[in-house]
């Protein structure tokens, strides 16, 4: 499984941003699909994940409210759309996806085994 993350860029705070995650190769629409971000001298966090149907979602409390996950079986992507966007939100983003179906524990990045190259989003004015 092939993960490219896309959609970061620059946003003033209060602003959007969509991340979408495009996943090639085999077996997308039978596994979880998490969020995570790392900033600058900080270990990489979970944002969000979402399980196999989109029947389930996960966020961290510190985006709850604001961020929502989606997925599109049909396309094999999967969304973060961000709302009211701060600069502590300011980090690079990545997608992962582990080599079972489902995780223990959604956001521990131990649990992952296929992972994105990051796409950088950044909150400033």
């Amino acid at each position: 499984l092939q993960l490219v993350e896309s959609g970061g860029g620059l946003v003033q705070p209060g602003g959007s941003l969509r991340l979408s995650c495009a996943a090639s190769g085999h077996g997308f629409e039978y596994v979880m699909i998490a969020w995570f971000r790392q900033a600058p001298g900080k270990e990489r966090e979970g944002v969000s994940a979402i399980n196999r149907r989109g029947r389930r979602t996960y966020y961290s409390d510190s985006v709850k409210g604001r961020f929502t996950i989606s997925r599109d079986n049909t396309n094999n992507t999967v969304y973060l759309e961000m709302n009211s966007l701060k600069p502590e939100d300011t980090a690079v983003y990545y997608c992962a996806a582990p080599d079972g179906m489902d995780v223990r524990r959604w956001d521990d990045i131990d649990e992952y085994d296929y992972w994105g190259q990051g796409t950088q989003v950044t909150v400033s004015s």
